[in-house]
Protein backbone atom coordinates (compact mmCIF):
# COMPACT_ATOMS: atom_id res chain seq x y z
CA UNK A 1 0.00 0.00 0.00
CA UNK A 2 2.05 3.42 -1.14
CA UNK A 3 0.11 5.74 0.81
CA UNK A 4 2.69 8.32 0.56
CA UNK A 5 1.89 11.60 3.34
CA UNK A 6 3.28 15.08 2.89
CA UNK A 7 6.23 15.97 4.45
CA UNK A 8 6.23 19.32 6.73
CA UNK A 9 8.36 22.35 5.88
CA UNK A 10 6.47 22.51 2.49
CA UNK A 11 4.47 25.65 4.04
CA UNK A 12 1.00 23.68 4.79
CA UNK A 13 -0.17 23.12 8.48
CA UNK A 14 -0.55 19.66 9.94
CA UNK A 15 -4.58 19.41 9.17
CA UNK A 16 -3.87 20.27 5.29
CA UNK A 17 -0.76 17.73 5.26
CA UNK A 18 -3.24 14.76 6.51
CA UNK A 19 -5.68 15.81 4.27
CA UNK A 20 -2.78 15.88 0.98
CA UNK A 21 -1.81 12.37 2.37
CA UNK A 22 -5.21 10.81 2.37
CA UNK A 23 -5.68 12.29 -0.92
CA UNK A 24 -2.45 11.12 -2.10
CA UNK A 25 -3.45 7.45 -0.34
CA UNK A 26 -6.41 6.93 -2.30
CA UNK A 27 -5.05 8.13 -5.63
CA UNK A 28 -2.46 5.34 -4.57
CA UNK A 29 -5.34 2.68 -3.92
CA UNK A 30 -7.11 3.70 -7.07
CA UNK A 31 -3.75 3.22 -9.35
CA UNK A 32 -2.00 0.95 -7.56
CA UNK A 33 -4.90 -1.97 -6.79
CA UNK A 34 -5.24 -3.77 -10.51
CA UNK A 35 -1.11 -4.78 -9.99
CA UNK A 36 -1.17 -6.62 -7.70
CA UNK A 37 -1.47 -9.38 -10.04
CA UNK A 38 1.60 -8.37 -11.90
CA UNK A 39 3.89 -9.64 -8.51
CA UNK A 40 2.61 -12.83 -8.24
CA UNK A 41 2.11 -14.09 -12.09
CA UNK A 42 4.50 -16.51 -13.52
CA UNK A 43 4.22 -14.37 -16.85
CA UNK A 44 6.40 -11.32 -17.77
CA UNK A 45 4.13 -10.48 -20.27
CA UNK A 46 2.06 -7.60 -18.92
CA UNK A 47 -0.29 -6.82 -21.55
CA UNK A 48 -1.23 -10.45 -21.65
CA UNK A 49 -2.03 -10.87 -17.98
CA UNK A 50 -4.08 -7.89 -18.42
CA UNK A 51 -6.08 -8.89 -20.82
CA UNK A 52 -6.84 -12.64 -19.55
CA UNK A 53 -8.11 -10.73 -16.37
CA UNK A 54 -10.49 -8.37 -18.53
CA UNK A 55 -11.75 -11.21 -20.37
CA UNK A 56 -12.37 -14.03 -18.10
CA UNK A 57 -13.01 -11.98 -15.19
CA UNK A 58 -14.42 -8.17 -15.73
CA UNK A 59 -12.85 -4.80 -15.14
CA UNK A 60 -14.17 -4.83 -11.44
CA UNK A 61 -11.84 -7.81 -10.87
CA UNK A 62 -8.95 -5.58 -10.72
CA UNK A 63 -10.35 -3.54 -7.91
CA UNK A 64 -11.01 -6.51 -5.76
CA UNK A 65 -10.14 -5.92 -2.33
CA UNK A 66 -9.75 -2.06 -2.20
CA UNK A 67 -12.59 -1.36 0.30
CA UNK A 68 -9.87 -2.09 3.24
CA UNK A 69 -7.34 -0.07 1.67
CA UNK A 70 -10.09 2.80 1.50
CA UNK A 71 -11.04 2.55 5.35
CA UNK A 72 -7.43 2.46 6.42
CA UNK A 73 -5.90 5.05 4.35
CA UNK A 74 -6.45 7.91 6.64
CA UNK A 75 -5.39 5.56 9.91
CA UNK A 76 -1.85 5.05 8.21
CA UNK A 77 -1.67 8.85 6.70
CA UNK A 78 -1.95 9.81 10.39
CA UNK A 79 0.12 7.37 11.97
CA UNK A 80 3.29 7.93 8.77
CA UNK A 81 2.89 11.57 9.55
CA UNK A 82 3.15 11.62 12.89
CA UNK A 83 5.96 9.01 13.47
CA UNK A 84 7.80 10.56 11.37
CA UNK A 85 8.12 14.01 12.80
CA UNK A 86 8.11 12.74 16.28
CA UNK A 87 11.52 10.57 15.11
CA UNK A 88 13.11 13.62 13.16
CA UNK A 89 12.11 15.96 16.28
CA UNK A 90 14.09 13.33 18.41
CA UNK A 91 16.72 13.10 16.08
CA UNK A 92 17.30 17.08 16.08
CA UNK A 93 17.11 17.13 19.44
CA UNK A 94 19.93 14.55 20.01
CA UNK A 95 22.20 16.55 17.37
CA UNK A 96 21.50 19.79 19.20
CA UNK A 97 22.14 18.21 22.60
CA UNK A 98 25.71 16.12 21.16
CA UNK A 99 26.77 19.12 18.58
CA UNK A 100 25.76 22.14 20.32
CA UNK A 101 24.19 23.84 17.14
CA UNK A 102 21.30 24.41 16.80
CA UNK A 103 21.66 24.90 13.32
CA UNK A 104 22.40 21.94 12.11
CA UNK A 105 20.22 19.63 9.58
CA UNK A 106 19.46 16.34 9.90
CA UNK A 107 21.61 14.33 7.22
CA UNK A 108 19.89 11.96 4.90
CA UNK A 109 20.80 8.90 6.78
CA UNK A 110 18.75 10.81 9.54
CA UNK A 111 15.90 11.19 7.54
CA UNK A 112 16.04 7.27 6.50
CA UNK A 113 15.68 6.56 9.63
CA UNK A 114 12.68 8.87 10.41
CA UNK A 115 11.27 7.43 7.86
CA UNK A 116 11.72 3.73 8.70
CA UNK A 117 10.63 4.26 12.22
CA UNK A 118 7.14 5.92 10.17
CA UNK A 119 7.30 2.76 8.25
CA UNK A 120 7.45 0.09 11.01
CA UNK A 121 4.75 1.87 12.54
CA UNK A 122 2.47 1.97 9.95
CA UNK A 123 3.30 -1.69 9.58
CA UNK A 124 0.45 -2.14 12.26
CA UNK A 125 -2.06 -1.19 10.24
CA UNK A 126 -0.90 -1.91 6.45
CA UNK A 127 0.49 -5.46 7.74
CA UNK A 128 -3.08 -6.96 7.91
CA UNK A 129 -4.82 -4.71 5.72
CA UNK A 130 -2.67 -5.81 2.75
CA UNK A 131 -2.81 -9.34 3.98
CA UNK A 132 -6.49 -9.11 3.41
CA UNK A 133 -6.58 -7.16 0.41
CA UNK A 134 -4.14 -9.58 -1.39
CA UNK A 135 -6.59 -12.67 -0.81
CA UNK A 136 -9.71 -10.65 -1.41
CA UNK A 137 -7.43 -9.83 -5.09
CA UNK A 138 -6.28 -12.67 -5.69
CA UNK A 139 -9.34 -14.99 -5.21
CA UNK A 140 -11.37 -16.09 -8.42
CA UNK A 141 -14.39 -14.09 -9.54
CA UNK A 142 -16.89 -17.35 -10.18
CA UNK A 143 -18.63 -19.91 -7.92
CA UNK A 144 -15.16 -20.51 -6.67
CA UNK A 145 -14.43 -17.48 -4.79
CA UNK A 146 -13.66 -17.65 -1.27
CA UNK A 147 -14.80 -14.21 0.33
CA UNK A 148 -17.48 -12.62 0.19
CA UNK A 149 -15.87 -8.84 1.49
CA UNK A 150 -13.43 -7.76 3.74
CA UNK A 151 -15.25 -8.70 7.08
CA UNK A 152 -15.64 -12.21 5.72
CA UNK A 153 -12.05 -12.75 4.89
CA UNK A 154 -11.12 -11.49 8.12
CA UNK A 155 -13.43 -13.82 9.93
CA UNK A 156 -12.45 -17.07 8.02
CA UNK A 157 -8.40 -16.17 8.20
CA UNK A 158 -9.21 -15.82 12.10
CA UNK A 159 -11.29 -19.01 12.57
CA UNK A 160 -8.49 -20.83 10.45
CA UNK A 161 -5.50 -19.80 12.25
CA UNK A 162 -6.47 -17.47 15.17
CA UNK A 163 -5.88 -13.54 14.98
CA UNK A 164 -2.31 -14.09 14.65
CA UNK A 165 -3.83 -15.00 11.03
CA UNK A 166 -4.09 -11.59 9.84
CA UNK A 167 -0.12 -10.87 10.39
CA UNK A 168 1.03 -13.77 8.36
CA UNK A 169 3.94 -12.06 6.44
CA UNK A 170 4.11 -9.48 9.05
CA UNK A 171 8.02 -10.08 9.38
CA UNK A 172 8.63 -9.25 5.84
CA UNK A 173 5.83 -6.61 6.01
CA UNK A 174 7.60 -4.47 8.73
CA UNK A 175 11.28 -5.21 6.68
CA UNK A 176 9.43 -4.07 3.64
CA UNK A 177 7.84 -0.84 5.48
CA UNK A 178 10.96 0.22 6.84
CA UNK A 179 12.83 0.48 3.94
CA UNK A 180 9.79 1.86 1.42
CA UNK A 181 9.28 4.60 4.24
CA UNK A 182 12.87 5.37 4.87
CA UNK A 183 13.63 5.82 0.99
CA UNK A 184 10.49 7.57 0.93
CA UNK A 185 11.48 10.31 3.46
CA UNK A 186 15.15 10.46 2.43
CA UNK A 187 14.08 11.24 -1.20
CA UNK A 188 11.90 13.56 -0.69
CA UNK A 189 13.78 15.87 1.81
CA UNK A 190 16.87 15.50 0.18
CA UNK A 191 15.04 16.87 -3.33
CA UNK A 192 13.41 19.41 -1.47
CA UNK A 193 16.60 20.51 -0.15
CA UNK A 194 18.09 20.50 -3.47
CA UNK A 195 15.17 22.57 -5.00
CA UNK A 196 15.34 25.25 -2.35
CA UNK A 197 19.24 25.99 -3.28
CA UNK A 198 18.24 25.76 -7.24
CA UNK A 199 15.72 28.26 -6.78
CA UNK A 200 17.94 30.38 -3.77
CA UNK A 201 14.48 29.72 -1.66
CA UNK A 202 13.81 28.55 1.49
CA UNK A 203 12.04 25.36 1.80
CA UNK A 204 9.02 27.41 2.52
CA UNK A 205 8.75 29.15 -0.42
CA UNK A 206 8.68 26.68 -2.68
CA UNK A 207 5.45 26.65 -5.16
CA UNK A 208 3.21 23.70 -5.11
CA UNK A 209 5.12 22.80 -8.69
CA UNK A 210 8.08 22.45 -7.31
CA UNK A 211 7.24 20.34 -4.57
CA UNK A 212 5.04 17.93 -6.74
CA UNK A 213 8.48 16.72 -8.74
CA UNK A 214 10.04 16.03 -5.33
CA UNK A 215 6.91 14.02 -4.34
CA UNK A 216 7.29 12.19 -7.36
CA UNK A 217 10.88 11.28 -6.73
CA UNK A 218 10.17 10.07 -3.47
CA UNK A 219 7.23 7.66 -4.89
CA UNK A 220 10.18 6.45 -7.19
CA UNK A 221 12.54 5.82 -4.43
CA UNK A 222 9.70 4.41 -2.28
CA UNK A 223 8.80 1.32 -5.16
CA UNK A 224 12.88 1.07 -6.21
CA UNK A 225 13.69 0.61 -2.60
CA UNK A 226 11.28 -2.05 -2.05
CA UNK A 227 9.87 -3.54 -4.67
CA UNK A 228 11.43 -7.52 -3.87
CA UNK A 229 10.33 -7.32 -0.33
CA UNK A 230 6.65 -6.55 -1.91
CA UNK A 231 6.55 -9.42 -3.90
CA UNK A 232 8.20 -11.79 -1.61
CA UNK A 233 5.49 -9.89 0.83
CA UNK A 234 2.54 -10.28 -1.66
CA UNK A 235 2.98 -14.09 -2.25
CA UNK A 236 3.95 -15.05 1.27
CA UNK A 237 0.86 -12.94 2.42
CA UNK A 238 -1.31 -14.94 -0.46
CA UNK A 239 -0.03 -18.29 0.83
CA UNK A 240 -2.29 -21.37 2.53
CA UNK A 241 -2.41 -21.93 6.21
CA UNK A 242 -1.21 -25.43 7.77
CA UNK A 243 -1.29 -28.07 5.55
CA UNK A 244 -2.20 -25.65 2.59
CA UNK A 245 0.68 -23.89 3.24
CA UNK A 246 3.30 -23.76 0.38
CA UNK A 247 5.96 -21.53 1.68
CA UNK A 248 7.50 -22.01 4.90
CA UNK A 249 8.97 -18.94 5.32
CA UNK A 250 9.71 -15.96 3.33
CA UNK A 251 13.12 -17.30 2.24
CA UNK A 252 11.50 -20.02 1.03
CA UNK A 253 9.42 -17.36 -1.02
CA UNK A 254 12.83 -15.55 -2.22
CA UNK A 255 14.33 -18.62 -3.21
CA UNK A 256 11.30 -19.71 -5.26
CA UNK A 257 11.32 -16.43 -6.91
CA UNK A 258 14.57 -16.56 -7.75
CA UNK A 259 14.18 -19.91 -9.46
CA UNK A 260 11.18 -19.49 -11.70
CA UNK A 261 12.59 -16.32 -13.08
CA UNK A 262 15.93 -15.50 -11.57
CA UNK A 263 16.45 -11.47 -10.69
CA UNK A 264 13.57 -10.24 -13.07
CA UNK A 265 11.05 -12.08 -11.33
CA UNK A 266 11.86 -9.71 -8.24
CA UNK A 267 10.66 -6.70 -10.24
CA UNK A 268 8.11 -7.71 -12.16
CA UNK A 269 5.06 -5.41 -12.73
CA UNK A 270 7.51 -2.76 -11.34
CA UNK A 271 7.36 -0.14 -14.30
CA UNK A 272 3.52 -0.13 -14.32
CA UNK A 273 3.52 0.74 -10.73
CA UNK A 274 5.88 3.64 -11.07
CA UNK A 275 3.81 4.99 -13.66
CA UNK A 276 1.08 5.06 -11.17
CA UNK A 277 3.29 6.05 -8.34
CA UNK A 278 4.92 9.21 -10.49
CA UNK A 279 0.83 10.33 -10.87
CA UNK A 280 -0.49 9.51 -7.08
CA UNK A 281 2.88 10.97 -5.17
CA UNK A 282 2.71 13.85 -7.35
CA UNK A 283 -1.07 14.53 -6.87
CA UNK A 284 -0.28 14.46 -3.04
CA UNK A 285 1.46 17.25 -2.89
CA UNK A 286 -0.86 18.98 -5.41
CA UNK A 287 -3.64 18.74 -3.58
Amino acid sequence: MAISPSSAGAGRTSASNAVAGAAGGVVSVLLGQPFVRLQTSNSSNVFRIVSDIFKNEGPLAFYKGALLPFVGVGAAVSIQFSVFHAARQALERLKIKDSLTPEQRLSNFDHYLAGGAAGVANSIISGPVEHVRIRLQMQPSDTRRLYSGPSDCISKISAKAGIQGLFKGQGVAVLREFQAYGCYFVAFEASMKKMAEVGGKTREGLSTWEIAPCGALAGIAFWVGSYPLDVVKTKLQNDGFGPDRRYKNAWAVAAQTWKTGRFPAFWRGLGPTLLRTVLSSSGTFVV
